[in-house]
């Protein structure tokens, strides 16, 4: 197995909420763009739903598709994106979608984990075989 690290820099963000629960209380979804550096080298779109908590704390669960290189190869992948967000820190737990790496990318699998502790960014790990 090999291992991807670089950062991550948020390059779009719109988020709605669908559901008032009593506030801060709500569910949002929210379409988001990220670009990457380092190991994998690309960008990708995003939709998450989140569920904000009274104490200000988030879960949140979406599907992110990535396009671009991975240790030299071109292509794109899905990675499941779940996890956590407080004390302005957002930690998202990957697993790549079995079946969606393309191109050079394909027979990707793997998991990894992003940690946004920056306002526009942080950084990311990523576990993977190709195969």
């Amino acid at each position: 197995m090999a291992q991807a690290t670089g950062t991550f820099t948020v390059k779009f963000w719109e988020e709605n909420s669908y559901a008032e629960l009593g506030s801060p209380v709500k569910l949002t979804e929210a379409s988001v763009a990220f670009g990457y550096g380092g190991d994998l080298e690309g960008s990708s779109s995003a939709r998450t739903l989140m569920f904000y908590k009274a104490d200000g704390t988030a879960e949140y669960t979406g599907l992110e598709l990535i396009t671009g290189r991975l240790a030299g190869r071109s292509g794109s992948f899905v990675v499941r994106g779940t996890g956590g967000y407080g004390g302005n820190v957002a930690t998202t737990q990957w697993q790549v979608v079995e079946g969606s790496g393309t191109g050079e990318l394909s027979g990707l699998r793997g998991s990894g984990t992003a940690v946004a502790d920056q306002p526009t960014g942080g950084h990311f790990t990523l576990d993977y075989e190709l195969g």
